[in-house]
């Protein structure tokens, strides 16, 4: 399972979960991948659950980049204690998702869009956040489209 080696503080504190993801929201490495909708933490063992899914139904072909990595650390008191004492130690690990990272990607020649859809599909079920699939074309195509309209104006203008 993910965690850090080292961190510069053991304890953190939980934080907020407000707006969307500005970096990590565009597919960098593969063809397909899947894009939380949501915002929520996902652990280490969920990630893991999720890849060993996708990696069984591609039968280990093709590439899967995990593209969350899991560095908050996520304490718990013992069961049973009474309050004070301090905070409690470190439990797991978890990635703080927000809606519009992309989560995995998947590519390479044996890959189709049909197998892609269904290991992500898999992975989804491991997951705690709502997600969608996309694949490269599909961003393209939005980029594209709100180009044309811009273009459009331009032409109308001149």
């Amino acid at each position: 399972m993910l965690s850090p080696k080292r961190v510069k503080f053991r304890k953190q504190q939980r934080g907020r979960m407000r707006g969307v993801a500005t970096r990590g929201n565009t597919i960098a490495f593969g063809e397909f991948a899947l894009q939380a909708q949501e915002c929520g933490w996902i652990t280490s063992r969920q990630i893991e659950a999720s890849r060993r899914a996708m990696t069984r139904y591609v039968k280990r072909g093709g590439k899967i980049w995990i593209r969350i990595f899991p560095d908050k650390p996520v304490t718990m008191r013992a069961a049973e204690t009474r309050m004070g004492s301090g905070k409690g130690n470190p439990e797991f690990w978890v990635a703080v998702i927000k809606p519009g990272r992309i989560l995995f990607e998947m590519g390479g020649e044996e890959i189709t869009p049909e197998i892609a859809k269904e290991a992500m599909r898999l992975a989804q079920f491991k997951l705690p956040v709502k997600t969608k699939f996309i694949a490269l074309g599909d961003e393209e195509k939005k980029a594209g489209a709100k180009a044309p309209a811009a273009s459009k104006a331009v032409t109308v203008e001149s």
